[in-house]
């Protein structure tokens, strides 16, 4: 898988989410479309595990967790911006969503979770907050963010 494959993976999802609401149907709708029985998951996958095997992907370290923006939001990708993270076992900064965020959890041990979450996709509605937290195991997430929007706050706040 090349960067070229992976922007081309990028522009397919998100151009198929452009116009739609951020909310518990999205979710269900991303998870039957676009879900891990797909041909976009498995590609997307691998192109995430080559991205960070080849280290343009996750090039940022910090607590454990490797991170990276790959896309800023452009009219390319409807004004999505992707970060990807390596987490395993660990717990993320707290931070809100102003306008929602959408997360692909991809496994990278078969029983990771990731905020309980197992192979698929997680939708966070506008204004929600979380700690971003991976069990039983290592995955990879791709975070979309509309318009590339969030904020880190204090934990607990």
């Amino acid at each position: 898988m090349s960067e070229q494959q992976f922007q081309s993976l990028v522009r397919t999802i998100t151009q198929a989410l452009q116009g739609r609401p951020v909310d518990a149907a999205l979710e269900d709708w991303l998870n039957a479309s676009y879900g891990p029985a797909s041909h976009w998951f498995r590609d997307m996958k691998a192109a995430c595990e080559a991205g960070v095997r080849e280290g343009w992907m996750c090039r940022h370290e910090a607590g454990g967790i490797r991170w990276g923006r790959v896309v800023k939001p452009s009219a390319e990708t409807a004004q999505f911006s992707v970060d990807v993270v390596d987490m395993q076992d660990c717990i993320g900064p707290h931070h809100s969503h102003p306008n929602g965020e959408l997360d692909l959890v991809m496994p990278l041990t078969p029983d990771a979770r990731f905020d309980g979450t197992p192979a698929g996709w997680k939708v966070y509605p506008p204004g929600s907050a979380h700690r971003p937290t991976v069990t039983t195991g290592r995955a990879l997430v791709l975070y979309l963010l509309p318009e590339g929007s969030i904020q880190f706050t204090k934990a607990g706040a």
